[in-house]
Order: structure tokens, then sequence, then C-alpha cells
């Protein structure tokens, strides 16, 4: 098939939006939420797209500041621009700069940007939960305000799902107990909506699905308003375990996930009931959400779900049929993970009505490898973060030559888009901010000099020795080598005890691929300027990720004298390093507590304004400290323990301490010859995930603060 004819693919996935201007009056309602002492001078016009593109124009006159662009989007884009390279302004997952400006800054001459893209595209399915398991609309106000302004135009959007399956599940004739055995927590949507498991974390309350049922309406209003299309949830053929008890039905049983997880059946699409459900299932999505949805997610046999005895480009042309007939001209999303979707799936897709996010760019190139899923159209992203651990990382001249390749390469026809598919966003806001813009770039980016006009922003002002500090990060946590990496170096504080501990999670790792030297001395630089930013909220924000990350890699050294002294039964020599160890990590605990943005109680805090039942509460807040802790099941054996680890203060100072202070009694029994039980870590965090403390931070006084960073850095 000529490029030509390949390029209409991309055409026809983007009709489905509006060519008509839109209304600015959203864009207007965000600026007065979020820089109040601008709006009143912004003047927003409509402007043509350019050659079906999104554009927008910035100029200014008589301290007014004018946005011509094709949409809300595009407007709020262009916002955020004259913020960021105007204003020195930012809004960011960790810290904001938005304070007002006595005099509006001139633009000198017209900017015009045109993005290269149709897609700009957000959001895991992990992200759902690691960090927004417990948003209220508040937290979504701002979040969507922030996709917005970051030029985020299709966005995952699968709360309020659980009222969708309880209504089809209640029209197939399922009890209430049954439905609610297949409905998982607050905390664990996202694994059950990728058919990995049912139930966990569960039962929720009645009360809990109607109030996420109408958080996403809310959630759906204003994305619409802003010019954001939601990817919701589609049926593909995931259905509860117990639906072939009730009915005869062709599934195939997926067998088990990650931590020994019973995975939901998958139905056959051949099989008449698949089209009974698929029917009701959307109607029901229709009821509760509306008939303005254009995206729907869904990924059968994902992560290594059974497929045996299916022929799967049927299954792909029927799933997408059902789809088509409840939804015309819709979507079909697909993620780019592993080995999915298989090449046999995609034979049977109408690829013009189907769509590829290349997750793990990063890492890898599966759209070169698999000539662009067999010519589908796709979007590059990259995963960068897993579990929302608290971590430095991000390749990020890859992301930028990764993408100027795809676009210049020959399977540009088919790249419809960049995004960012992290599990976790709040965590590393320059890799994230720097992969948002590249949706505005036409030329390759060179990372050290958008850093340049980054610093500025990110501060709202800059100087030789911070600018210098974040050149040496762009050569250390920030630099891009060619080795397979998920996410960022853990920390060896946050480990369950071991001789040999490898890394935290089980797909993680503690090998740090950079020179942990050359990252100290940038540290101290960036900190040695502290009087210069002692105003900035995103300045202190960042010191303290940065010397956590300095006294993160210092453990790694005092772990390895420890485990030397034990392999040198030298008891005294162990006793000493384990309590140097344990000092280290109530520096880190105390440090960490400095700032909401790094403490457990701030999560913690989010679940007590989540539910509005003492029961929702007391659920939500065993699903809060299960999913960062054991995860699940509840197995002492589970792969699954400490995936989702952080970093916090208030978890370092209680469990993770008190492992290793565990781990220091049962090593001294053994080098003393003494006879010790085995440490059963499993029922220690068992046991803290049914505590009730919020663990309200001790903070440090700025004194106090400054002579614990002295000390871990000298």
């Amino acid at each position: 098939m000529k490029v030509k004819n390949l390029a209409v693919l991309l055409i026809l996935v983007g009709c489905v939006f509006s060519s008509t201007a839109q209304s600015f009056e959203a864009v207007k309602e965000l600026a007065e939420r979020r820089v109040p002492w601008l709006a009143g001078k912004l003047v927003f016009s409509p402007l043509s797209k350019e050659n079906g593109q999104d554009v927008f124009e910035l100029s200014s006159k008589k301290d007014k500041i004018y946005i011509a662009a094709t949409d809300a989007n595009s407007a709020s884009s262009a916002l955020n621009w004259y913020l960021k390279y105007y204003c020195y302004r930012n809004m960011s997952h960790m810290g904001d700069n938005m304070e007002p400006l006595e005099k509006t800054p001139v633009i000198d001459k017209k900017v015009r940007i045109v993005s290269p893209y149709r897609f700009r595209y957000a959001l895991n399915y992990c992200t759902i939960n690691y960090t927004m398991s417990f948003y209220t609309w508040k937290d979504w106000e701002r979040e969507l305000d922030w996709m917005a302004l970051n030029g985020v135009n299709l966005m995952l959007a699968p709360v309020g799902v659980e009222a969708v399956w309880q209504n089809t599940m209640a029209r197939l004739g399922f009890t209430q107990k049954e439905i609610f055995d297949f409905i998982p927590g607050p905390a664990f949507s996202a694994w059950w909506l990728m058919g990995n498991m049912e139930g966990w974390g569960g039962p929720v309350s009645q009360n809990m699905i109607d109030q996420q049922a109408s958080l996403e309406k809310k959630i759906l209003k204003r994305m619409r308003e802003l010019g954001i299309e939601p990817v919701m949830q589609g049926f593909y053929g995931m259905v509860p375990t117990s639906l072939k008890n009730k009915e005869k039905v062709n599934i195939i049983d997926q067998g088990k996930w990650a931590g020994g997880f019973t995975r939901p059946d998958f139905l056959m699409p051949t099989d008449p009931y698949f089209e009974k459900i698929s029917g009701i299932y959307y109607s029901e999505m229709k009821k509760l959400y509306g008939n303005d949805l254009h995206f729907f997610g869904g990924d059968p046999f994902h992560e290594g779900g059974n497929s045996k005895g299916a022929d799967l480009a049927v299954c792909a042309k029927e799933i997408q049929k059902q789809m088509q007939l409840s939804f015309p001209s819709s979507t079909w999303i697909l993620q780019g993970w592993q080995e999915n979707p298989s090449t046999k799936l995609l034979a049977g897709l109408d690829k013009s009505k189907t769509l590829i996010i290349e997750l793990f760019g990063e890492n890898t190139a599966n759209w070169e490898a698999r000539k662009a899923y067999d010519g589908t159209p796709f979007i590059w992203c990259n995963v960068s973060n897993f579990g929302d651990k608290v971590s430095l990382y991000g390749k990020m001249q890859r992301f930028a030559d990764e993408v100027y390749r795809a676009r210049t390469g020959p399977y540009n026809p088919f790249l419809s888009g960049i995004g960012i598919i992290p599990e976790g966003i709040h965590n590393n806001s320059a890799p994230i901010d720097f992969m948002l813009e590249l949706g505005w770039h036409t030329e390759k980016v060179d990372s050290k000099e958008w850093i340049k006009n980054y610093v500025k922003y990110r501060y709202g002002k800059s100087n030789d020795t911070v600018l210098k500090a974040w050149q040496g990060f762009l050569e250390t946590i920030y630099s891009s080598p060619e080795i397979y990496q998920e996410g960022g170096s853990e920390s060896i504080f946050c480990a369950r005890p071991g001789i040999n501990v490898e890394s935290i999670s089980s797909w993680g790792t503690r090998k740090r691929n950079y020179d942990v030297a050359k990252f100290a001395d940038a540290v101290k630089l960036f900190v040695s300027v502290s009087k210069e930013f002692e105003n900035s909220e995103t300045y202190q924000v960042d010191k303290i990720d940065l010397v956590r990350q300095v006294n993160a890699n210092k453990g790694d050294i005092i772990y390895k004298e420890m485990i030397d002294a034990i392999n040198k039964k030298d008891a005294v020599a162990f006793e000493t390093t384990s309590k140097q160890f344990q000092k280290m990590i109530v520096q880190q605990n105390d440090l960490l507590n400095c700032n909401p943005h790094f403490s457990l109680h701030t999560w913690l805090k989010q679940v007590t304004d989540f539910g509005t039942t003492p029961q929702d509460k007391e659920l939500a807040l065993r699903n809060a400290k299960e999913q960062i802790t054991i995860w699940g099941p509840y197995d002492p054996d589970t792969n699954l323990h400490d995936y989702a680890f952080k970093e916090w203060g208030g978890l370092l100072g209680s469990l993770y301490l008190d492992r290793w202070k565990l781990f220091e009694k049962e090593q001294l029994g053994y080098l003393k010859n003494q006879t010790s039980a085995a440490s059963n870590y499993f029922e220690m965090e068992r046991k803290w995930t049914a505590e009730n403390d919020l663990f309200v931070p001790h903070v440090l006084t700025n004194e106090q603060q400054n002579s614990l960073i002295n000390a871990i850095l000298n």
C-alpha cells in the first residue's frame, strides 16, 4: 500500500474531533483558577488548523496577551507556553511556581506553534491507582488543568467503570454478592480492568460505586470543555470467573497472573453470549456517561493471558465489531506492551479505527521492530516510572531522539502522536514536561538546551550554579544509557531485608547506571545556592528529592559493608555498620517528612477525604497501606510485595526501620551462634497495614533541615 494511502488512516483516526471552533470559556476559567493575576489580560480568538494540525499563536499589545488557537486544548497549551517562556511560571505535580508578576511580560514578535502530531496522550492504567486511587474532584480538577496546560488531548479515563459493570451484571442475573466479589477495592481497579485479577481489595460498598460514578461524570464534563478526549473502558471479553457456573458459555481460562492471582475468564467473541454482554455493557455506559465517547481501551490476553484455542484475528474482528455497533467510528486503543497486541490479533482489525500506545519507548523500539505494528497508527510513549516509586530517572535525550527518528523515518505515516504513560505521575517533573512539550516541536530537541529554560520556569529564575547542577543531572540521573531498566534505581532502605538484595521490587534494580560521585557533586552545587531560592516551593521540593537520592546512594555502600561483615562472621563490625545504616534511615525519614510530597501522611490523608462513611474510609485505608507494602494476595511468597514501595517519611521511620532492626537481631543471633527464628517480614507487614496510624509528620525547623542536609552531603 502506498504511503499516501496509509496516511489516510491517521486522518480517519482524528475524524471524531469536531472541526468547529470550540468555546474558550473553559480556558478562561482555568486561568482564573491557576493564574488569576493574568486571567483578566488574556484575549482569545479562534484559529484554523494547518493541514489538519493544531496551532496556536501568541502576541501582546497594550498589556494584553492575545491567544489565537484551533481549540480549547491548543489555547491552554498556548497559555502554558506564555507562562513558561515569558513569565517563568509553571504548574507541576511536584510543586508550583505560579506567583503573580507585577508587570505582564511583552511578546516582541508573534509566536506561531504547530503541533506535528494529532494526539498528545497521557496516563497508564496503573496511574489511576498508584497516583489517583483516592483523588477527589478537587484533585481531578487540578489534574485536568495540568493536562490541558501541557497539551494533552487524549487521556485514559476509566474512573467509575465499576457502576457500568454492576449494572451489566445485574441485568445478566448476577447476585449482589457475585457482583461485589468481582469488583476490586479502590486501589486495585487498574489490574482488574487489564484482566489481571478480580475482587482483590474489596468488597466495595454501593456508596463507593456511586461516588466514583458521580466523580467520573464531573471528569468527563471538564475534559470535554478543555478539549481532552477520554479513553473509556471497552468490553474486550473479560468476564467474571463465576459466569461459567451460571451460563453455558465458551470461555478460555486465563490462568494466573503475578502474585498468584486468578485472572478473570475470557469469553470467546464467537460465542453468542459475547454479543449479549457487549450490547448491555455499552448501553449501560451510555446511560451513565453519554453517547459522546470515541475511544475505548481494553487488552485481551494482557501480560501473558492464555489465548490457546482462539483465532485471534477473528476475536479481534468481533470485539471491534461490537464496539462499532454501539459507538460507530470509535477507535480501539491497545497497549503496545511485551508481546501485545499480537500480530495475529492485529490482522483482524480495521486499522483505521485502531490506535496502539507504544508504552516502553525508553527501552524498546517496537514501533520499528514490528513495522509500525503491521501498519497501525501508534503513539510513542515512555513509562519511566513503575509503581509511583520515588526515584530520579528518565532518559530525556532518548525521548527526543526516538520521537524524531520515528517522525522522520519510513513509519512516519503511522506516527499519530506522543505521550506519557508512567505508572505514577508524582515524580520527575522535568522528563514529564519535556516529553509532552515534544508534542509541539517539529525539529529534534537538545535536552541540554531545553533544560536552560526549564530551570528558569521551574524556579522562576536561574543562575550559573543551578544551571551547571542541572547539566550534571542530565549527565547522570537523566542520561540515556543503552541499558534496559524498568524505572529508576531503587533504594536499599526500602527493601525487605536480606543478605543479597538485588532489587526491592521483583522487576526493579538497585544498580545505578550513572556516576554517583558526579551526581553527588551536582547536588552539592544545587544546594549551595539554597539561600537564593529559599522562597521557591519547587526548588525546595527538588532539593529534598536530590538529597534523598544522595543518601540512598550512600546507603548502598553501608549495606555492602553490613553484608561483608556477615560473610566474615564479624559480629562487632556488623552491629556497627547496621546501627549506622539504621541511622541513615532515620535521617532519610526526617528529611522526607520536611515536605508533603514525600510524606506517607499525604497519601493516607487522601483516604480520609475520599470515603464518606466509616466503612468506606476503613476499606480505603487498608487498600492504601496494602498497595504500598504487601500489594497482594495474602501470601508470604507473593512476588508483588513492595512493588509499589515508597521512600516516604513515615514509612521509613516505621515499617522499613523495624524490618532492618529485626534483620540485625536475627543476624547477630546467627553470628553469635545463638538459636534465632527466621524473621517473618510478611506478618510484620500485614500487622502494619492493619494499624490506623496516619503518620502525621514531625517537621524539622529550617535550621534543623539545613543541618541534616549538610550531614548527608558531607
